[in-house]
């Protein structure tokens, strides 16, 4: 009997590997270059810079404005402005992107509130200012996209992400919907960060109906869709304190889909893993009657090798200052690292990096949500190179974040293969670490469908996030890689075959 055609997200991870026998280099056309903006030139506009800054006494209202305009800007916000050789201006954000390509848009959905009237609203982060391009209550067809996610029930305020494929696609090509999907997650990690520095909890939907959340802002969802939506709820108003709720949902599993020419794959698996639209439909708590037994997770970590090295992790947590201030400092000083200087780190830092990233009950004391929202974090696992960190040895690591130790898999320095492996830059080769983000994408895909890839994708890079802020708080180096030869990582470090890789986080000390 002939095997079985993979599901599409099966087929695009393959089709869009690279492999040294087949990667060519490409000359882009920079003339083509798209702009990392989206203008709105009709709607009222909301200035938010001046409220970036806390003003004692100000009145509850200023106060307001103050707590949205921190949140958007420590999400998403311009944090520096450099200069290219020929004089063109380049701004860097508050979450990181590919190629500093910046494919997401950020959009705000009002209920209608003392601050905001009903409406659609467009952050413009070169202004830090919102549009008020759409000015109609859409409350309700927010709530019937999203299956009338409880969390819509109680918040005044959405915010929506989507992301513009072509910025990324320029450059990478079909592998591009990895890293839209890497960036929305490094920005969902932001969200949920600078909720907890000014009270807001974000609560993450991912089981939409894509085009009816897409038409409700006016996008064409050939160039531009939907991502996720987040219902922020208001901590400060009690009635808004709102229990966890289920975040994923399925999209169907495209078996049967006729050959894709390269060019095509990225649009193609993006209409496949859509959430079609039916009219009237059900509630959330009706599709997901058990929405607490789907919130569990297992208790034991997956891969538990036989007479390996094992290393505790238990630590302190990291102190991220009074209200949280050296968190927003940290989220403002975000840069990724160019080169490291190949020096080792200290065991102790590397268990801080790893504590705040995947332990969150460690901060609740520190003003923290205990439970961030993910998409499905039982999904993914992790692997580290270790090439240089004091008092541990070399080799190839599996994480384990219930019991909280790493289990050694491979012993070796592997300087020279994670050259390779990434492509031949040298942040593989010169880093203390290297942590590999996978999944089983056979098993991915049986729970979530063809959607569970964008899953799988903003997980890994909601992780990223809280990885690149820890190491900056520790002053140390940092920065992703999602362009690695997939298969090699695998046969080399003796990660499971099973395992696709995702995405690739260095650490080290920067090259000063």
């Amino acid at each position: 009997m002939p095997d079985r055609q993979p599901s599409i997200a099966q087929h695009y991870h393959e089709r869009t590997k690279y492999d040294p026998k087949t990667l060519a280099s490409r000359d882009l056309d920079w003339s083509k270059q798209p702009t990392p903006f989206k203008e709105y030139r009709i709607g009222a506009s909301f200035d938010l810079k001046p409220y970036l800054t806390n003003e004692p006494g100000a009145i509850d209202k200023d106060l307001q404005w103050q707590r949205l305009s921190r949140l958007l800007f420590c999400s998403y916000g311009l944090t520096i402005k450099m200069t290219t050789m020929n004089g063109e201006p380049v701004y860097l954000r508050a979450a990181p992107s590919a190629g500093g390509l910046y494919p997401a848009e950020v959009y705000l959905i009002s209920r209608g509130t003392p601050l905001l009237p009903a409406g659609l609203y467009s952050y413009q982060p070169k202004t830090h200012s919102l549009v008020h391009f759409w000015d109609s209550d859409v409350w309700a067809t927010l709530q019937s996209a999203c299956f009338w996610h409880p969390s819509l029930d109680a918040t005044q305020l959405a915010i929506v992400t989507t992301a513009i494929f072509y910025r990324s696609a320029w450059r990478y090509q079909d592998r591009a919907y990895r890293r839209v999907f890497l960036d929305t997650g490094h920005l969902l990690g932001n969200i949920e960060l600078a909720s907890a520095i000014n009270d807001y909890r974000p609560h993450l939907i991912g089981g939409f109906m894509d085009e009816a959340v897409n038409r409700l802002l006016y996008l064409d969802s050939q160039q531009e869709s939907a991502m996720s939506v987040i219902a922020l709820a208001d901590l400060l108003d009690l009635q808004q304190n709102l229990p966890l709720a289920p975040t994923a949902l399925a999209s169907k599993t495209q078996l049967n889909y006729p050959s894709i020419a390269d060019g095509d794959l990225l649009l193609a698996l993006h209409q496949a893993s859509n959430i079609p639209e039916i009219p009237n439909p059900p509630l959330l708590k009706d599709i997901v009657p058990d929405p607490i037994k789907q919130l569990e997770e297992t208790q034991t970590d997956k891969y538990n090798f036989p007479f390996c090295l094992k290393v505790s992790l238990v630590t302190p947590p990291i102190d991220w200052g009074e209200h949280l201030a050296e968190l927003e400092t940290t989220i403002l000083k975000r840069r990724s690292t160019r080169a490291y200087n190949g020096a080792n780190l200290q065991l102790e830092e590397l268990k801080a990096l790893l504590d705040f990233t995947y332990q969150p009950q460690n901060y609740i004391e520190q003003g923290f949500d205990r439970n961030p929202d993910y998409f499905d974090l039982g999904l993914i696992e992790t692997f580290i190179a270790v090439s240089g960190v004091d008092d541990l040895e070399e080799g190839c690591y599996y994480y384990a974040p219930k019991a909280q130790e790493l289990r050694q898999i491979r012993f070796k320095n592997f300087r020279r293969e994670l050259h390779r492996l990434c492509l031949g830059q040298n942040l593989g080769r010169d880093a203390a670490v290297v942590l590999f983000h996978t999944a089983d994408l056979v098993k991915a895909v049986a729970r979530y469908g063809d959607r569970a890839y964008r899953y799988l994708h903003m997980d890994a890079g909601h992780l990223g996030q809280r990885l690149n802020l820890a190491a900056i708080r520790l002053g140390l180096g940092v920065s992703g890689i999602a362009g690695f030869f997939d298969d090699e990582v695998n046969e080399v470090l003796g990660i499971p075959i099973d395992e696709a890789v995702l995405y690739i986080t260095t650490l080290g000390r920067p090259r000063q």
